[in-house]
Formats: structure tokens, sequence, C-alpha cells
């Protein structure tokens, strides 16, 4: 279970308190009670903003010892902490009231030059490590961008990042601000590549633990507007922010059957149990879901501890650590 650890990105950011601090604290618990690990990859390029910003804005400082604070409890029962990369932190501001977030041409790492792609990667990576005092192995690129690879793969061996989870086999997607293409990625999990995400290579330097994937109907996605308006307390996302404009992508999800992510996050943690049963048809050896606090409802938190209590005994719930 990997949760992306984050605010919002659209023209509201959100607060810590509701897109962090509350739902974490409540995963937290529930990992306590039944004794599972979890990945939490940490949007590092935020926390060095705060510190950044820290000594003008005391909203800042105190929103910056709250998260420390919670990552050394995440830290201390076991989880792992890793690193997430949304390079559009270089060029966000604070006003005084909010974040300002302009993602274009700045929102995945292939936007910027080789120089400032290491730059990014060594400061971040060495952030992260001051908080945690461990070596950080583990990458999870924002927006999933990992793509195209060869831009990173020296840095990466030179920083030993040799574990990567931001593959999601045969989806793509495309968008103003960022696209990826992992249409033709193995399924199997995990799996060694080498200069291509998408390409298995057994004697490949890094390895990939893909997030699990499956086919989502129409009939799914009209489930979950609806079921949004009928129950809002039920369904409502923690977080209060809002995310990036996607044109499009709500209709083509009505009208169609598309691929999508397993994940934690609201309605869809409604399918976990068919999609450990889809792993299993398969022969996969491990199922990797994606989540973020920010998005986890009422709903999504009695269906996660549902599917904990059911196959806690069945199965190792581990860190990729």
């Amino acid at each position: 279970m990997t949760f992306d650890y984050e605010l919002f990105f659209g023209t509201e950011t959100g607060s810590v308190d509701k897109c962090l601090i509350e739902p974490t604290n409540e995963l937290l618990s529930l990992s306590s009670e039944h004794g599972i690990q979890m990945t939490f990859f940490v949007d590092v390029g935020y926390l060095i903003k705060l510190r950044e910003n820290a000594t003008e804005y005391v909203k800042l400082a105190l929103d910056e010892q709250k998260v420390h604070e919670q990552l050394n409890r995440i830290k201390g029962q076991g989880h792992s902490l890793q690193l997430h990369v949304h390079p559009h932190w270089e060029k966000a501001t604070f006003n005084g009231v909010k974040w300002e977030i302009n993602p274009h041409k700045c929102y995945k790492l292939s936007d910027f030059n080789q120089q400032q792609i290491k730059e990014i990667l060594v400061k971040y990576k060495a952030f992260l490590e001051e908080i945690t005092g461990e070596k950080v192995r583990i990458y999870r690129a924002g927006g999933w961008c990992i793509q195209p690879f060869q831009q990173v793969v020296n840095v990466f061996k030179e920083l030993e990042l040799s574990i990567d989870s931001s593959v999601m086999p045969g989806m793509r997607f495309t968008s103003e601000h960022y696209s990826f293409n992992f249409k033709d990625a193995p399924s199997t999990c995990p799996y060694r590549f080498e200069n291509d995400v998408c390409t298995q290579d057994s004697e490949g330097s890094f390895t990939e633990f893909p997030i699990a994937t499956r086919r989502y109907s129409p009939y799914f996605f009209w489930r979950l507007y609806v079921l949004g308006r009928l129950f809002p307390s039920k369904h409502r996302m923690w977080g209060d922010g809002n995310f990036i404009v996607q044109p499009g992508v709500k209709k083509k999800s009505l009208l169609k059957t598309i691929r999508h992510h397993v994940s934690t996050d609201g309605y869809f943690a409604s399918v976990l149990d068919k999609a450990m049963k889809e792993c299993q048809e398969s022969s996969i050896e491990c199922m990797v879901t994606i989540g973020h606090p920010k998005s986890l409802t009422q709903f999504s938190l009695g269906k996660l501890r549902q599917f904990i209590q059911r196959y806690g005994t069945k199965h190792r719930f581990i860190s990729l650590k």
C-alpha cells in the first residue's frame, strides 16, 4: 500500500491539516490496529518551500512543524518514507495567504534541462535523507512522469535510486501539462529494467514495482459521481483543495471502459477485492495500490479496513523498503 503525501496542485492547494495531518493519522491508526506496513512517497519540493518561507510566515512555520512531527511518527511506526518529486514547486510562490502554482512547463522533470534535473534530484533526495536519517533508494515521479527515463538514468545510478514505482501498466495519458505512456509496460510485479521503464530486462540496474491497474466500466464512474451527490458526507474527500483541471477526462470515463490504477482513494477502494482476485488469477506476485491522504473518504477508510481484515492473514502487507 503506497500513498503520495502531498497537497493539491489546482487553484487551491488545500490546508496541511485536511490534506495531510488528519487523513494520514487515520491511516496510521488503521495500520497500527492491524500491524501492516505502508510506503509514503513524500512530496519533498513542498517541504523545501516550507523551510525557505518559514522564517517570513508564521503560518508556514507551524505547517512545517506539523508535517515534520507527522513524518517522525510515520517513521517511528516502521513505515517507509520515500522520494516523490513534483518539480513545479521550483516555481511556486506563497503570497502570504496561499500557494500560487502554475504547472505550465514545470510539472515534470523533462520540462527542465539536464543540469536542472540533476540539481533537483540531488537536492530533494538529500533533504528527505536529512529528515529520515536513512538512505533513500525508492522513487515515484510526480504525475507518473518517469519518461523519458534516459534523461535521468545516469543521475539515478549516481544517487543510488535503484527502485521505482511510477509505472501503471496498460495506461497512457496526455494533457496540457503532463503525459505518460505505459501501454506496453509489463504487468509483472516486480520486474527489472535499464533504460526504458516499459522494457523488462533481467540484467537491468533498476527494479520497478508497477502500480496495479484494471479495467473500469462507465457504470463504475456513474456510480462514483451519483453516490458522491447522494451521500456527500460519506464520499467527500478529506482534503480541502482542488485538482488541476483536466478537460474531457470525466466525459471519457462516463462513456467508455478505461484502464485505471488500483487505488485506495474514495470510491476506487470499493474494488480492492476484485483487483486482488484479478492479480491472483494472473499469478502476479505483488499488488501495489496507490492512494493519497488528501483523497481519503469515510467510505474508502471503511473499505480499506475491510480489505485489510479479509486479506491480512492470507497475504503480507509490506512497505517497498
